[in-house]
């Protein structure tokens, strides 16, 4: 009854989580984005001290139930590790925990929070990881799946999804993003929940709280037999059978072994009042003897491999009057940062990298819309209105002449002044006593609100040949 319920609430979570990051228009996220901000690491980087708060609480009563039930990348291993089971019956067995890996990482995980590198530090971060993968890979597939049921009901031509960087943002991303895909799945399917007890940092921090857990699983040693099935199904690899141990910083409350004990020796209840029960042993983190496993060493060297792999790059984008050609990101000297973001310095330090924001932009370019703060869990970006939205001047256009095709190529142009929202670029003669002059543009950077769409229309390669700089003022306001 227990692990059915169980089941059944992280069904419902878990879909909720994945539509937030399949909706591309964002209008779910009024029905369901509040289940982003119960995730433990936007909370805690949006300073929602009572969600924290309230999770550590519930980890103290009933165990880690958040990890079985609330967190998304938990939940999608506990799916694929059925999947495995059902070849592969009674196939774990105990491990101890690996103390001094688990904190290694944990400190790290703090140590890069603390001193602002959380870019860094949400590579390892769960609801982060899920969020690359439901929104690089999940997502363009949904995508894909919609645009080809379009395709039997009306025309092919009605669609895109010939166009692979449709679905396809960011190469570097999908990379990683497929990166962490395989290395979750093989893990989940040849070792459980390995990544949540070895690597996760908040399966560390809530499994310190639910060593004391009052609720928790525990065995009646007068009934049990030692035969070794609650051991064998644990995904944990939390219980050791031989010795009536379980480690309760590793079991995240599935119920599996009291479903599978045949005996009625594990129960779930009140460990402080246990009638007919011997005193629960338990194991507390220990540190085990030995060179790092080969599975150790994989994940932390893929980790690695993320964090020095994932680099954002600009979408390529056409504006009507060249063959579409792979478009360079400029140099700029000032970092952009969304409207809403109050600062660089507060954007780089709660963004999660969930790309939740990326998901609901409908054109990759800053508009006069309002989705990319209503989406965001953990405050990185901040709700505005429209009206202040286009009040923001979150930086300037720079104009490179050299790049301009009027002037290069000798083609007229004007699309950033045709596609500039506030008014801020006008077409003028590049010599006002020739009449044959090319058009090029100004900027009146009173006017530029920095929104970039003058950068996302131009169509000139490699560089653009007007972009948007960030303003300085932003960086520690």
């Amino acid at each position: 009854m227990l692990k059915k319920l169980r089941i059944t609430l992280a069904i419902i979570c878990f879909t909720m989580i994945t539509l937030l990051f399949l909706d591309f228009t964002g209008t779910l996220h009024a029905w369901f984005g509040w289940m982003a901000k119960l995730q433990f690491v936007p909370a805690l980087l949006a300073s929602g001290s009572i969600t924290v708060l309230a999770i550590i609480i519930v980890t103290m009563t009933f165990g880690r139930i958040y990890c079985s039930i609330l967190c998304p990348l938990g939940v999608y291993q506990d799916g694929i590790s059925r999947m495995a089971e059902k070849r592969k019956k009674n196939r774990y067995k105990f491990k101890k925990s690996r103390k001094w890996l688990r904190y290694s990482i944990l400190l790290v995980f703090a140590v890069l929070l603390f001193v602002g590198l959380n870019s860094i530090a949400i590579l390892i971060a769960p609801y982060s990881i899920y969020g690359r993968i439901a929104s690089n890979l999940f997502a363009p597939l949904y995508q894909l799946i919609n645009n080809v049921l379009a395709y039997f009901a009306e025309r092919w031509d009605s669609y895109a999804f010939y166009h692979v960087d449709v679905y396809i943002k960011s190469l570097p991303i999908f990379i990683v993003s497929i990166a962490y895909f395989l290395i979750i799945t093989i893990l989940s399917l040849t070792s459980g929940r390995w990544y949540c007890n070895t690597v996760c940092p908040v399966g560390t921090i809530l499994g310190f709280f639910a060593r004391g857990s009052l609720f928790k699983p525990v065995i009646d040693t007068e009934k049990c037999n030692s035969c070794g099935l609650c051991e064998r199904n644990c995904r944990c690899s939390a219980i050791d059978s031989k010795n009536h141990k379980i480690d309760y910083t590793k079991c995240v409350t599935c119920f599996n072994c009291i479903e599978k004990c045949h005996q009625g020796a594990m129960r779930y209840r009140l460990a402080g009042n246990i009638d007919n029960v011997n005193k629960v042993k338990t194991i507390g983190d220990e540190t085990k003897n030995g060179k790092t496993s080969r599975k150790t060493f994989i994940a932390t060297v893929a980790t690695l491999a993320a964090a020095s792999t994932l680099k954002a790059q600009e979408k390529v984008v056409d504006g009507g009057l060249a063959t579409i050609e792979k478009k360079k990101a400029p140099k700029r000297e000032t970092p952009i940062k969304p409207a809403g973001s109050l600062s660089l310095d507060n954007f780089s330090s709660r963004c999660t990298g969930c790309q939740l924001c990326v998901q609901v932009c409908p054109n990759d370019v800053l508009r006069a819309c309002t989705k990319c703060s209503e989406v965001c869990p953990a405050g990185a970006i901040t709700k505005v209105t429209r009206e202040q939205k286009t009040a923001i001047q979150i930086g300037h256009a720079v104009w490179i002449g050299r790049n301009c095709v009027p002037l290069r190529d000798g083609v007229s142009c004007g699309n950033c002044a045709k596609h500039c929202p506030s008014g801020a670029i006008n077409m003028m003669p590049y010599d006002p006593e020739d009449a044959t002059s090319p058009l090029i543009p100004t900027i009146n950077t009173e006017k530029c609100i920095g929104c970039g769409a003058c950068e996302h229309v131009c169509p000139a390669r490699p560089f653009s040949a007007i972009f948007v700089e960030g303003n300085v003022i932003h960086i520690n306001i």
